[in-house]
């Protein structure tokens, strides 16, 4: 075989080889113009387990009253991640959100609250959630699961006496057509 003919396969390879250049560069340029992609979120399953925990919290910590009339999940926005993000600073993506449920219950003593705060704390801590934050306000505190990455703040305002709860998911990308105003599964109400 002559000389010419062995160093065809080698310049055979090269154009492949700077196409294959080529895909992993478009490749990693994506990837820094729009980081990780979010998970996937199941809006139904979300609502449960934020309403579970609501619920949770809301037995734990055994006050007199019903929470206001907040105690609907709801969602928030998230953000672009990657370079992408950048240029949009002032808005989040309308495929991505958070999850949210809140409640508050009012007029709820000091010595109430810390007694609730502290049941509340000691089954988070017992049941393996994460204290992430002490500072919350004055009087409250923010708890993370190690699973999922859901929050949960408890706090209390002495101004008000108001006893409040808030958790929310980590941001998931929701599946198309999905629409929180007509959706069923966002209303809580203890029991």
């Amino acid at each position: 075989m002559s000389a010419v003919a062995r160093s065809r396969p080698g310049r055979v390879a090269r154009p492949f080889l700077y196409a294959l250049i080529a895909v992993g560069l478009v490749a990693a340029g994506h990837y820094l113009w729009n980081g990780p992609p979010y998970p996937e979120a199941d809006p139904d399953a979300v609502a449960a387990r934020l309403k579970a925990r609501a619920q949770r919290v809301y037995d734990e910590a055994a006050l007199a009253g019903t929470p206001g009339v907040e105690s609907r999940v709801e969602t928030r926005p998230c953000s672009y991640r990657g370079l992408r993000g950048f240029a949009h600073i002032d808005g989040g993506r309308l495929d991505v959100r958070t999850f949210e449920l809140m409640w508050q219950v009012t007029d709820v003593p000091r010595a109430t609250a810390r007694s609730a705060q502290a049941r509340t704390r000691l089954r988070l801590e017992r049941d393996g959630w994460k204290l992430l934050s002490e500072d919350v306000s004055d009087l409250g505190f923010r708890f993370e699961h190690p699973g999922t990455g859901d929050t949960v703040d408890v706090d209390w305002y002495e101004p008000t006496g108001t006893f409040a709860l808030r958790t929310f998911s980590t941001c998931g990308e929701l599946p198309g057509g999905f629409s929180e105003y007509d959706w069923p599964a966002a209303a809580w109400t203890p029991r």
